[in-house]
């Protein structure tokens, strides 16, 4: 198959509702940035040609808007609070330029994934073409998940009991896992537990 462009568009997903959180996690801190800045500018920084965050609707987020845009991403709107993710990738999607060759999906729960695991990621999908790409760390896979373009009209579709998951098992003999010595693949920041804890790490480390 001849693909129309090998560039990659970066999406982040941080429309949610940051329920067991309790507060928007798009606009915690981490190193001194937010969430959502953190994703955008690592997904920039590590080659993605342009970025778009799926984000709740600017009346109420308007901080978030602000900061998504203020960092580099093109910011678009899931109007349902209580969607899934796969419908945010789906916007996200919708948006994204039409020449593009895939997306890396990057939920903003994970904002500690590295630039160099976003390159290695691209260079891959560049230089072997896999359907789905995704960093394994431990022989754990985690996120980003890199998206072909074929597979797209997949994921539009109603029928996906457990989203983005159903695609990529669908596909599991055409996915490139990538090896990565990054652990932020694997960080789901989703709980002030879960937050509290890779502060600490950072701090340890640091």
């Amino acid at each position: 198959m001849t693909r129309r462009s090998r560039a990659v568009v970066g999406i982040v997903l941080a429309a949610g509702r940051s329920q067991r959180m309790g507060e928007p996690k798009a606009l915690l801190e981490i190193d001194g940035q937010t969430f959502l800045e953190r994703a955008i500018r690592t997904l920039l920084n590590g080659g993605c040609a342009s970025v778009v965050a799926v984000l709740p609707p600017s009346k109420s987020a308007s901080r978030t808007w602000e900061t998504a845009e203020s960092a580099g991403a093109r910011a678009v709107e899931n109007p349902n609070s209580q969607s899934e993710p796969i419908d945010s990738l789906r916007i996200g999607l919708e948006a994204a330029p039409l020449d593009f060759g895939a997306a890396a999906m990057l939920p903003v729960d994970h904002p500690v994934v590295r630039e160099s695991t976003i390159a290695a990621l691209l260079e891959a999908f560049e230089s072997r073409g896999a359907v789905i790409v995704r960093p394994v760390f431990e022989d754990r896979p985690g996120h980003p998940i890199l998206l072909e373009r074929s597979i797209w009209d997949e994921l539009a579709q109603s029928d996906l009991p457990e989203g983005t998951r159903t695609v990529v098992r669908r596909h599991r003999a055409e996915i490139d896992h990538v090896v990565v010595d990054d652990p932020g693949v694997l960080a789901n920041i989703d709980t002030p537990d879960d937050y509290a804890r890779e502060l600490e790490r950072r701090r340890c480390e640091a």
